[in-house]
């Protein structure tokens, strides 16, 4: 009788390969122990500030309080505006969106130039929040100064309440801001 030939061979048993694994595991966790001491810089977080630029021909209003700056977009920090599509009326109590007001507001303090942001966190929607320069106008304080934007900041609370008494943009005689903006 012939010798059975075998072509496969059984696989190696599971406990042949305890020793390796167990080395592999103490070794992954000794390096993990060491790496707690490092700067969390070397896994590519984000500095504190950033300073973002654009030229005047990669700058877009995308809403009252937002920029697109060439591919990055930015909110405006410490303040809220009207969003697109949202209804206030005027001193003749005709309705009109006051989101795109507010929108051409900021085109119109923009005018074409460039743009420098000093860049501090993010939103819930992933947008960089800053404070941002268009020539020497400070864009967060014009747009709450011209009276279409709410102060969420202190400082710029005092341009908020001048923009109310003399009744510019969404405070104009007459005027009705947003419906979510009454009893702020």
């Amino acid at each position: 009788m012939l010798p059975r030939r075998r072509i496969f061979r059984p696989a190696s048993s599971p406990r042949a390969w305890r020793g390796p694994l167990l080395l592999l595991g103490l070794a992954a966790g000794a390096a993990t122990l060491i790496d707690f001491g490092n700067p969390t810089q070397l896994f590519g977080n984000s500095p504190l500030e950033q300073g973002w630029a654009a030229i005047p021909a990669e700058v877009r209003v995308v809403d009252g309080d937002t920029l697109r700056l060439s591919d990055r977009v930015v909110r405006l920090r410490g303040l809220e505006a009207p969003a697109r599509g949202e209804t206030c009326r005027d001193a003749a109590g005709r309705e009109f969106d006051c989101g795109a007001g507010s929108a051409e507001v900021l085109s119109r303090i923009v005018a074409g130039r460039g743009v420098q942001c000093r860049v501090q966190g993010r939103d819930r929607f992933g947008r960089g929040l800053g404070r941002c320069e268009a020539g020497a106008t400070e864009l967060n304080a014009a747009l709450v100064s011209a009276g279409w934007a709410l102060s969420e900041d202190s400082s710029l609370a005092p341009l908020e309440a001048d923009a109310r008494s003399a009744g510019r943009g969404l405070w104009a005689a007459g005027a009705r801001p947003p419906e979510a903006w009454h009893g702020r």
